[in-house]
């Protein structure tokens, strides 16, 4: 594994495994700009939502065993992203640290709430009425904010409050993990150089 810190908000990532060889990109102060060479056209998609609303740039790209199946791909951009997170973060200190956001689409709707905690925690819950949109597995989204989260080292809850389409219930999802990221990111104004937390460290 290989990796950089570029500037103060921003890091690049590269996961090289047997299975599968990320490079993830992000800039925590962009312009909610994407690039994606996954293979993989739903998740980019979804993905494209987490820049577009947390107005954060992403470019990831990823050669994995898909002619095995999606997961090990999926679950290693999880991961490869949580790590450029947390690098892009640094130690936390002036960021409000709680983030979170209410997003419907039609008839569906899902609220995410984020802490920078420094714990990583994952309560997830998004009952699909489909197993696939497409040909994606929806039971992958699980292993990709599970990764996400270990390596972030996020407590993140997800829940899927309505919906009936699976492709509404991922998108508001991806929509609301957008925006509540955006919110815990952002920097406090009044404690720029403060720890959120009366531990000192995070």
């Amino acid at each position: 594994m290989a990796d950089k810190q570029v500037s103060n908000r921003q890091a690049v990532v590269s996961r090289d495994t047997l299975e599968t060889q990320i490079t993830v990109s992000i800039d925590l102060d962009g312009q909610g700009e994407a690039k994606f060479d996954t293979g993989l056209p739903f998740l980019e998609h979804m993905l494209d939502q987490i820049a577009r609303h947390g107005m954060v740039d992403l470019d990831i790209k990823a050669n994995g065993d898909l002619h095995i199946d999606a997961h090990h791909t999926v679950e290693d951009i999880g991961i490869t992203l949580g790590q450029a997170l947390a690098k892009a973060v640094g130690d936390r200190r002036g960021i409000q640290r709680y983030g979170h956001a209410y997003v419907p689409l039609d008839e569906a709707l899902s609220r995410v709430v984020i802490d920078f905690s420094g714990r990583p925690s994952l309560h997830y819950e998004v009952p699909f009425t489909r197993s696939n949109v497409g040909e994606f597995d929806v039971d992958l989204f699980g292993e990709l904010f599970q990764g996400l989260v270990n390596h972030a080292q996020l407590t993140l809850h997800i829940d899927n409050l309505k919906g009936v389409n699976s492709h509404h219930q991922a998108e508001t999802v991806f929509k609301a993990f957008g925006r509540a990221l955006r919110m815990a990111v952002s920097y406090d104004s009044r404690s720029p150089e403060g720890m959120p937390s009366t531990k000192g460290v995070l």
